[in-house]
């Protein structure tokens, strides 16, 4: 596996994207799939309220292809796929019912936890067949743990964190898109220098998909992914730094969802014990935009922060 190879599946990924853009937008449309914007959410958004949504299908179905094409199909091909296309069934499930019940909310969060369980739990029996490494070892030291069965109690706390941490990413006019596509390019670069080449594929597949829908992602949307995509995109990251044998630096890479999702446990655990908000509004990015910022600011300054971090997880990765 070498970069031309890489590119030519980043490339492919991205043009099925911006091809399919043109097909399933004015078709989202016409179903009216549009977007049921939060009451509570700042006011501004309230204009996007009917934007098509469940766009995750495009950039699903763009990766799908791309990966089919270039990877050579095994146990690693099926872990990967079942991790991505798992969860973005969970998502196109609950996108589907919001929009059918014109509703905010899709799935019961306990409906949604037995889909994330469900498929955590056949990656892991992928992985025990693969005889997958239970050793963790932490980034940029010698020292490493082999942590037997309780390795897949690990996995599936990793699928449940980043699908959620991404998900609540996802809430702001090409922001999960950015984000996404420069934590995917690093684990690019690390599943090459792994010797993993299909979750290398994987990954610069995922690139280009969510590149391509950034086309029509970028401010002002014509399309939002929804959870179809965020649940599928979360599901992808968290199925590659296991497999790289990477888990720990997900949260270095994967850093802006992390602080995301801290930021509403913390708002939610500060309201419920103090009474009291520490931000304007959780996820995070919505408290910059309660303090005046610009929707497009906010954006491009969690994309540098993105960028800065998967450039520390690379440096940190060539250090180990």
């Amino acid at each position: 596996m070498d970069y031309t190879s890489i590119f030519w599946t980043l490339g492919v990924s991205f043009v099925l994207s911006v091809l399919f853009g043109p097909l399933f937008i004015p078709l989202l449309r016409r179903l009216k799939f549009g977007q049921q914007v939060r009451v509570d959410g700042p006011e501004s958004h309230l204009k996007k309220t009917g934007t098509p949504t469940m766009g995750g299908i495009i950039i699903l179905a763009a990766l799908t292809l791309a990966y089919l094409k270039f990877a050579d199909q095994g146990l690693e091909y099926w872990a990967l796929l079942t991790a991505c296309l798992g969860f973005g069934m969970v998502g196109f499930l609950d996108d589907y019912i919001k929009i059918v019940f014109k509703r905010s909310l899709g799935l019961t969060a306990k409906q949604k936890l037995f889909g994330q369980l469900l498929f955590s739990a056949i990656f892991c029996y992928i992985l025990y067949k693969m005889d997958h490494s239970t050793v963790l070892g932490v980034p940029g030291t010698d020292w490493s743990i082999d942590l037997g069965w309780s390795y897949y109690l690990l996995v599936v706390v990793m699928f449940l964190g980043s699908t959620n941490a991404v998900n609540f990413t996802d809430g702001l006019d090409g922001l999960l898109s950015g984000t996404s596509a420069l934590a995917f390019g690093a684990f690019t670069i690390i599943a090459l220098e792994a010797t993993q080449p299909q979750s290398a594929v994987f990954s610069a597949a995922v690139v280009g998909a969510v590149l391509g829908f950034l086309v029509y992602n970028a401010h002002p949307a014509k399309i939002f992914m929804g959870d179809t995509g965020s649940l599928g995109l979360g599901g992808g990251i968290a199925a590659v730094a296991i497999l790289t044998k990477t888990e720990l630096l997900l949260i270095i890479i994967g850093g802006v969802f992390v602080i995301e999702m801290l930021s509403v446990i913390i708002q939610v655990a500060s309201f419920k014990t103090r009474g009291k908000r520490v931000f304007k509004m959780s996820p995070i990015h919505h408290h910059f935009e309660l303090s005046g910022w610009s929707e497009w600011r906010v954006v491009t300054t969690f994309w540098f922060a993105g960028l800065v971090l998967a450039g520390a997880g690379l440096l940190l990765f060539k250090v180990s």
